[in-house]
């Protein structure tokens, strides 16, 4: 018989996980987020279009489907590689940040990527949303560094590491398959011990 309290552990350190401040909320994607999440997808289809990750020639086929999307990302957070959160503002789904490439060892590093509905562009809701996870990652997530990589011409995404105050530490030629080509990217990083009172408090602090 189990003990009074017992309960199962955690799959992963710092997952599942909910975040929230005020009225911003990021929560793991669940598959009843699929009407929602396509509606948004398809409303800014144009503006993501440029932005998005695409598969190279003799690259691994996508999910076909929101449900085996859904499916992929929660296997991977259970294994303690990716936290896919989606990020819900007021009640409403407006975009998604997503913890990439989770290693363990002795790097304790992750990637960022994110994506936002245009309609709440401009709001400061995405530098938030990547302070609380990045923040998250440092904390619950037992993580030393986090990197994000940007397009050069990705102006808005660009204005989000700034209002971070990440460093940038390099550039990366042909770095990822995007809108059909191989594209080059900026590379910013931060390291918890940059932040010790956590970054979202910077973010508040301007």
């Amino acid at each position: 018989m189990r003990p009074l309290g017992w309960a199962l552990p955690p799959t992963a350190p710092g997952w599942p996980a909910r975040l929230v401040e005020d009225s911003l909320v990021l929560r793991p994607i669940e598959v009843s987020d699929g009407p929602a999440w396509t509606a948004t997808r398809q409303r800014n289809a144009v503006w993501l279009q440029p932005w998005e990750a695409t598969v190279p020639p003799g690259g691994d086929a996508r999910p076909t489907s929101f449900r085996q999307l859904v499916g992929r990302l929660r296997r991977a957070g259970r294994e303690g590689t990716t936290m896919p959160f989606v990020i819900e503002l007021e009640g409403r789904l407006v975009g998604q940040v997503t913890v990439n490439n989770i290693v363990r060892g002795s790097a304790l590093f992750a990637s960022v990527g994110y994506w936002l509905d245009q309609g709440v562009a401009g709001r400061g809701v995405m530098p938030r949303a990547v302070a609380m996870v990045i923040d998250h990652c440092f904390t619950a997530g037992r993580l030393h560094r986090i990197e994000i990589c940007v397009r050069p011409e990705n102006t808005n995404s660009l204005r989000v590491v700034e209002k971070l105050g990440l460093r940038e530490v390099g550039y990366a030629p042909r770095f990822l398959h995007i809108d059909g080509a191989w594209r080059d990217h900026r590379v910013f990083a931060i390291t918890a011990e940059e932040v010790p009172e956590g970054l979202l408090a910077r973010v508040r602090e301007g």
